[in-house]
């Protein structure tokens, strides 16, 4: 590490309900970090081509297209290559674990996500950048 602060994440938030995304979103612009929102899965992958975030919270029971298509479909871009790709559900079951990382998530955590576990997760990536 060179001494210099640590540079803030772009951070895609994806969940269909808008007062979670607003939370979240908040939440993580005041940790230092940049965020981008979307509702649902098309517009997740227009956001991720064009924003190329470094972490992607994304909900699972997405209308339409489900997340793990999202993540499945975010892998399959390079510019998504070392993106942290977090799964945010609240579907826990060992099968949903399993199909989220068969789809390319890193992290399945359970809805509701503790804020403090959130910023320790973007913390420790922004280090390992």
């Amino acid at each position: 590490m060179d001494g210099s602060p640590p540079q803030a994440l772009r951070v895609l938030i994806v969940d269909d309900c808008p007062d979670t995304s607003r939370t979240w979103a908040l939440l993580v612009q005041a940790w230092g970090h940049v965020p981008c929102v979307a509702h649902d899965g098309p517009e997740a992958l227009r956001q991720a081509a064009q924003e190329c975030p470094k972490v992607v919270l994304l909900d699972i029971g997405l209308p339409g297209m489900d997340g793990w298509e999202v993540a499945r479909q975010m892998r399959a871009q390079p510019q998504m290559d070392g993106t942290l790709l977090i799964a945010v559900s609240g579907y826990g079951q060992e099968e949903d674990r399993r199909r989220s990382q068969e789809a390319g998530c890193d992290l399945h955590l359970l809805k509701p996500v503790e804020p403090a576990l959130l910023q320790r997760i973007l913390q420790s990536h922004r280090k390992g950048d």
